[in-house]
């Protein structure tokens, strides 16, 4: 896996793209280990960079998972494609939203074999989390709380700013969660031994 990530990190590189590794990926790194069985890559271009993804792509051999790529892309903003060595999908997500531009600027630089690998910041791993809503994401975002010291503010904001636009509870989900763990940070765990 190290050796993907490392690899996925050289080849936008030299291309001069913008990207930071989210999702199971970047939870391993804050949380608490997991299966992941994805690579998924938010990227710093838009479609109209399709070219530039495709040649790093096929310097990676990764295999696109869709047949009309440039149509699929269009209308999805994402290029899904599998590493056949590992078997792991790799998804390269593009974006242009404020919230994507900021979160790429302050992703985390964390060093694998050798290498800078851009990893989104906890605060933004959360804010992804918290808006897919799975029981998976949120039990992902708990793992971060108990590891990370996390600017709060930060993501109390961007979560108010998404609540407004989808019309959902994301602010309330945030912060029952954040007080379920500082009771359990707080109030030690009884055992009956009886």
């Amino acid at each position: 896996m190290s050796n993907l990530l490392k690899d996925l990190a050289q080849s936008l590189d030299k291309k001069g793209i913008p990207y930071m590794i989210i999702g199971g990926q970047a939870v391993l790194v804050y949380g608490e280990p997991r299966l992941t069985r994805d690579v998924d890559l938010t990227l710093g271009v838009t479609p109209e960079e399709l070219s530039q993804i495709l040649e790093a792509i096929q310097k990676l051999n990764l295999q696109i998972l869709v047949e009309d790529v440039e149509d699929f892309v269009r209308r999805t903003w994402v290029l899904p494609t599998l590493h056949p060595t590992s078997g792991l999908r790799v998804d390269f997500i593009f974006s242009w939203t404020p919230y994507e531009q900021q979160a790429l600027k302050r992703a985390k630089t964390i060093e694998i074999d050798g290498y800078p690998v851009n990893f989104a910041s906890p605060e933004d791993v959360i804010i992804h989390k918290i808006l897919a809503g799975r029981p998976r994401d949120l039990e992902d975002v708990r793992t971060i709380l108990r590891k990370q010291q996390i600017d709060v503010d930060y993501v109390r904001e961007w979560l108010s700013q998404f609540e407004k636009a989808l019309d959902s509870p994301l602010v309330t989900t945030f912060e029952k969660i954040l007080e379920e763990e500082k009771t359990c940070l707080i109030t030690p765990k009884r055992i009956d031994f009886s």
